[in-house]
């Protein structure tokens, strides 16, 4: 039997694609105070938004005679035909989410209108009217949102934890504050200011609030003009590059969007700066003709089309294009080598060098050449074993109790600086010095992580991160991951994190790189964590190891390879690329026809 379903389950259904979750409850009610024209902005959470949200700001309020109406289905003040809605400039225009939030919470409003002298207390549960009183109050509004989904307690089941919950709401907070500079933010989570700003007009001030004076330093402005489009705002150099597009922030009209044809422009610009699977930091505002952008796509309002995408997606490339060209690219360096420079530099400090002395590494080569017959012969003499690269092969070299069990090669030569040649039992072994190099690291950090035991290096000058609220959460939720792996880290005001140690067959990359490869990896969106972790551990692993185009010396060659070999399955780096090339005695046999 069809049927027409009664408001109650109409409503409901509504809210179920407008309220997802806190965050969206919050999404829509500081849209509606930014469209109020409301230069400052409150939001006060508990239990991340679940039990209790709180928005306050200094708008135009809502008159008395409209208050009950607001709370109607597709009751707008921002459109009133359909032409409107082709060029509506406001955030909001639906007229669906006081309604859909008052189905599924209990409501509290207080508001005043410039025109009126005292202000109205309303109250609205699961879509029924409880009261509505006057009382005294400030000109502007506060919603006061308790016990969401109290009425839907399957739909409650979905939600994450409070933690997490409260992330999403920090990170929709910062967004308005990037798009909105010219209004004070200020939001409360728990009882503690998470953030604040100043309302000053400055995106760069509104950056650095949020982002901390890291990011800071490492952007560059866009600002560019093509017809009635204008795009402003901020972009990272390629070192401040992540691991996920957390950071990629984009704004349309002051509407936060996501948009393929954006994505794509931006991904596009920054193709020649970034290696595979990195993605940039962008801050940008498009403004554009509001007939030329569809934003009833969807009821949340994050997806949007454009009329002329293809233009869109060249303005975005080219602007940013641009603007990564003429910001500066190449570091100082000096063509002279170290003891050949024109002014004789300071005295460096006795331990340092002995730290930096190759003498003790070149004893235990000749050392051992001495104790192994052949050795020397197979050493080219041109190519004494020195370490070539300053600190990157250091620590392939380390003391061991002799085992019996290492396998016994010969190490024939390396070629073209990347590739070794071994003659190990009847075959002739190549290998992939980056390779293999890769396979040990892994190997090594999987075995920790399965016994829970991270060799750590204390670092002699700690590293500070700033993170986000969902970095901060992500974290937390993975601290022992973290300590496993072999980090050492611990809180270091509202936002920041002391990195004291790192893993130590990792010293040769930046312990903050290290961290935040894995963190972004942990904290995308639908990632599984086991799967995760291994591929985060492969990528360190490989960003770790020695490159390709390196010489070597025949001693780090040896235990490199002793290593490799006393693997389970040493043939295959992490990513699935060969180690090792052989071929047996017997086909070296058959290719110069000594058999058939």
């Amino acid at each position: 039997m069809i049927q027409i379903l009664d408001n109650d389950t109409i409503n409901q259904i509504a809210a179920g694609e407008v309220i997802e979750r806190p965050s969206a409850v919050v999404k829509e009610l500081v849209e509606n105070a930014i469209d109020a024209g409301s230069t400052a902005i409150t939001i006060e959470i508990k239990e991340g938004g679940i039990s209790f949200i709180r928005i306050t700001d200094n708008g135009s309020g809502i008159a008395k005679n409209e208050i009950k109406t607001a709370f109607m289905r597709h009751a707008t003040s921002k459109i009133r035909t359909m032409e409107d809605l082709l060029t509506a400039s406001s955030l909001g225009f639906r007229g669906e989410a006081l309604s859909s939030i008052a189905a599924v919470a209990q409501v509290e409003l207080i508001t005043r209108s410039r025109q009126e002298i005292t202000g109205v207390r309303y109250e609205i549960a699961g879509g029924e009217e409880k009261s509505m009183e006057e009382v005294g109050c400030p000109e502007g509004t506060t919603f006061v949102v308790r016990n969401l989904f109290y009425n839907t307690p399957a739909r409650k089941k979905f939600l994450k934890t409070k933690t997490t919950e409260g992330g999403y709401i920090q990170d929709l907070v910062l967004r308005y504050s990037l798009a909105h500079s010219d209004i004070r933010f200020h939001f409360i989570a728990d009882g503690k200011t998470r953030l604040q700003t100043s309302g000053d007009g400055q995106v760069k001030t509104n950056i650095f609030y949020n982002y901390g004076p890291d990011v800071t330093r490492c952007i560059v402005p866009v600002e560019a003009e093509s017809g009635e489009m204008k795009l402003t705002g901020f972009i990272g150099r390629p070192e401040l590059s992540r691991g996920n597009r957390t950071f990629m922030n984009y704004f349309v009209n002051g509407r936060y969007i996501k948009s393929p044809v954006i994505t794509g422009a931006i991904e596009q610009a920054y193709r020649e700066f970034l290696m595979n699977h990195r993605y940039p930091f962008t801050v940008l505002m498009l403004s554009i003709d509001s007939r030329c952008l569809d934003v009833n796509v969807h009821p949340t309002k994050l997806e949007v089309r454009f009329t002329n995408q293809e233009e869109v997606y060249n303005f975005f490339y080219q602007s940013i294009y641009d603007a990564l060209k003429q910001s500066t690219q190449i570091p100082e360096v000096t063509l002279e080598p170290e003891t050949k420079r024109r002014e004789p530099a300071a005295p460096m400090p006795r331990a340092k060098q002995e730290e930096k002395s190759p003498e003790p590494f070149e004893k235990k080569a000749i050392e051992r050449m001495e104790k192994e017959p052949g050795y020397a012969e197979m050493l080219p003499e041109e190519k004494p074993p020195l370490c070539v690269k300053e600190g990157v092969q250091m620590n392939l070299i380390r003391e061991e109790l002799i085992r019996e069990d290492v396998p016994q090669f010969r190490i024939i030569g390396q070629v073209f600086d990347t590739y070794w040649l071994l003659e190990y039992q009847s075959e002739l072994l190549i290998i992939d010095q980056h390779a293999a190099h890769e396979k040990v690291l892994y190997e090594r950090l999987m075995k920790r992580l399965e016994q829970k035991e991270g060799l750590t290096q204390n670092l002699a000058a700690p590293v500070v991160v700033t993170l986000s609220a969902r970095e901060m959460e992500t974290l937390s939720a993975n601290a022992e991951v973290f300590e496993n792996i072999g980090f050492r880290f611990e809180s270091f005001g509202d936002r920041e994190y002391l990195i004291q140690g790192v893993p130590s067959d990792f010293l040769d990359v930046p312990g903050k790189e290290l961290f935040l490869e894995l963190l972004d990896g942990l904290m995308e969106e639908g990632n599984k964590k086991p799967e995760t972790v291994l591929e985060r551990c492969a990528s360190m692993a490989c960003k770790a190891a020695v490159k390709g185009n390196t010489q070597m010396s025949l001693a780090e060659a040896r235990k490199l390879f002793e290593q490799m070999l006393c693997m389970d399955q040493p043939y295959h780096c992490p990513h699935g690329r060969p180690t090792t090339i052989a071929m047996s005695k017997r086909e070296f046999e058959k290719k110069f026809k000594r058999i058939v």
